[in-house]
């Protein structure tokens, strides 16, 4: 089983794109504060990569900025790359598959997905 449950923080704006297949994409960061303190007291916080297509993505890039709360449940997939210098690059990804919207970073008054008369529930079958 390949199942990835989290919440975090959006720690960048969000850019769609176009696949050249005309399909939507999205590539963002989600960061998860660590549930315990390291030794100087403080809480740290992992960084998440993830990648969201087709309906998903444009859902993401339409409700979720800079700083708001998501919850991403998706799959780990890993791929590769030659970078520049030759050398095989692997990177890790969270396939997002399901997104809840939390919470904006500023309370102001912006409309919610349940809000919007032209959003559905999307779960998209990978």
């Amino acid at each position: 089983m390949n199942k990835v449950v989290i919440i975090g923080r959006n720690v960048r704006d969000i850019e769609l794109k176009q696949l050249s297949s005309g399909g939507s994409v999205v590539e963002f960061s989600v960061a998860v504060k660590r549930s315990f303190k390291n030794a100087n007291g403080e809480y740290e916080s992992d960084f998440f990569d993830c990648v969201a297509f087709k309906n998903t993505a444009e859902l993401i890039s339409r409700y979720v900025k800079k700083g708001d709360m998501i919850a991403i449940v998706g799959r780990l997939q890993t791929r590769n790359y030659t970078n520049k210098e030759g050398r095989k690059i692997y990177v890790t990804e969270i396939i997002a598959e399901e997104v809840e919207f939390l919470q904006p970073k500023n309370q102001e008054a912006q409309p919610t997905p349940a809000e919007d008369p032209k959003w559905e529930e999307i779960k998209e079958p990978f």
